[in-house]
């Protein structure tokens, strides 16, 4: 199916300060001539929204869904492994990548939830395990606590499931919403990706290294205004007391896979998750950071072929 490209909007500065035209979207034409898995890729409209969704592999579904700022890129080489086994789902999260943007005040959690939702209702799937990196897992806790998914396991890796403590839980979200709601903070973060060592110490930041392939793709997306308004909105309108409430209730079995070098979110939260569902398994991933799919595909990918033996998905 055919993707609809997007106008150039706005200007921004270049590094001389001469003036420039800057693509407020990523287009699929040009931004995603060479994106990974691309024949895999497909576009199709579900709850309001034009979707990039990936999909590949045979055998039971299993969905994926990245973290805030990020994209199907995120999956390039872990997708592609566990494709082996299941009917891989993966999509660009509203906003994201080569999704379109919903209203600002969608991109709550119960808001993304729903949009997921009414996606995987038009692809007619229903996911027999769902894997969500960071941001991406509280997506799929809230689908599961919604009843809107009833896979047999879920995996957060590295999930960002609690809320903020202590100042930053004062401080983060106000922040986030002045900067989300003012037009010229994503073009000039945009405009600031083009400078390569940014990019690289904010993938640093994560206690990550990654490739130059690797870091390629998240300055590519973060180069485009739309996608920094789509990160930063999500930050401003996420609560996550909704996920601490709500664990408790959770039937669905959680599996924590926690790398021990993430320093996005701190290894410790998930003794928080584990004391509100005391059911909740931990598994550790020794020295990789909190894009630890995207570090070591092979060794992720293992675990979650580990949690499928135990959950007998392959009879599915």
């Amino acid at each position: 199916m055919a993707y609809e490209g997007e106008e150039n909007d706005g200007n921004a500065h270049d590094d001389r300060g001469a003036m420039k035209t800057m693509d407020d979207k990523p287009n699929w034409e040009h931004d995603g001539h060479d994106w990974p898995n691309r024949a895999s890729s497909r576009f199709l409209s579900a709850g309001g929204l034009r979707w990039h969704v990936q999909k590949m592999g045979e055998g039971p579904v299993l969905l994926l869904l990245h973290g805030t700022g990020a994209a199907t890129h995120s999956w390039r080489d872990f997708a592609p492994i566990l494709a082996e086994r299941f009917t891989v789902i993966a999509p660009d999260l509203p906003g994201h990548g080569f999704t379109a943007s919903p209203p600002y005040e969608r991109m709550s959690l119960p808001g993304m939830a729903a949009a997921i939702g009414a996606l995987i209702e038009a692809l007619g799937v229903s996911p027999a395990l769902v894997l969500g990196h960071s941001a991406g897992a509280a997506i799929l806790i809230q689908l599961c606590l919604e009843g809107r998914l009833a896979p047999s396991g879920i995996i957060s890796l590295n999930g960002a499931l609690m809320p903020w403590r202590g100042l930053p839980a004062h401080v983060f979200s106000p922040v986030a919403k002045l900067l989300a709601g003012n037009a010229l903070v994503s073009r000039v973060f945009a405009w600031r990706a083009g400078n390569r060592k940014e990019i690289e110490r904010l993938v640093a930041s994560t206690g990550s290294a990654l490739s130059p392939n690797g870091v390629d793709f998240y300055q590519r997306l973060i180069r485009h205004p739309s996608h920094i308004r789509a990160t930063l909105s999500m930050m401003a309108n996420w609560d996550l007391a909704l996920i601490e409430q709500g664990l408790p209730h959770l039937q669905t079995p959680l599996y924590l896979v926690v790398a021990e070098g993430d320093l996005t979110v701190s290894p410790r939260e998930a003794q928080r998750v584990r004391e509100r569902l005391p059911g909740a398994e931990l598994l550790t991933l020794p020295a990789l950071g909190h894009l630890a799919h995207e570090e070591q595909p092979a060794k992720v990918a293992a675990v979650v072929h580990g949690i499928a033996d135990r959950l007998t998905l392959s009879a599915r």
